[in-house]
């Protein structure tokens, strides 16, 4: 089991849109052995992208409403519908800020083999799809946070003393 250290806010790999994956390898299925052993390896975790480990690669794996998986190079289709509910990052430890996110998401990607995935979800399924693939995108929620809600989360970042070492 490999749990690789979690990069936080202030690392610029986070904010740097991720590479596309060409090539389907071992290299490949061991990122994603490594993506989630870095899950499961601490309780209360939904995803984790690849550049939240420090590698600029568009795959993440997921953990939510009794989905697990993995997605390579993610595209999404959102509903119209949105929600606003707490949300954290792994990179932003220890902060929840009400996100609105759609409600209801379906997300397209390729396996570690290169076959076709698709999954749909709603509710934290939804959610997390949408979290992890802002990831790949170089976007952290609390980018997407508006008024007094943006303000409170960058005070409080700023307080935290975030760098970008990994944890």
């Amino acid at each position: 089991m490999t749990m690789r250290a979690i990069r936080t806010i202030g690392d610029p790999v986070l904010r740097t849109p991720a590479e596309q994956i060409t090539t389907f390898d071992t290299e490949l299925r061991n990122l994603v052995t490594d993506l989630m052993d870095t899950l499961l390896g601490a309780p209360g975790r939904a995803g984790v992208a690849a550049p939240q480990i420090g590698i600029s690669a568009q795959v993440f794996v997921y953990d939510a409403d009794g989905h697990r998986g993995h997605l390579v190079n993610p595209t999404l289709d959102l509903s119209d519908d949105t929600e606003d509910d707490d949300e954290g990052c792994l990179s932003i430890p220890g902060l929840y800020f009400p996100t609105r996110r759609a409600r209801h998401a379906t997300a397209h990607g390729l396996d570690q083999h290169g076959q076709p995935v698709t999954i749909t979800g709603n509710g934290f399924l939804a959610r997390a799809l949408q979290h992890e693939t802002d990831h790949l995108r170089g976007r952290l929620y609390v980018d997407t946070l508006h008024g007094d809600t943006r303000r409170r989360a960058l005070r409080e970042i700023r307080a935290g003393r975030y760098h970008s070492r990994p944890r």
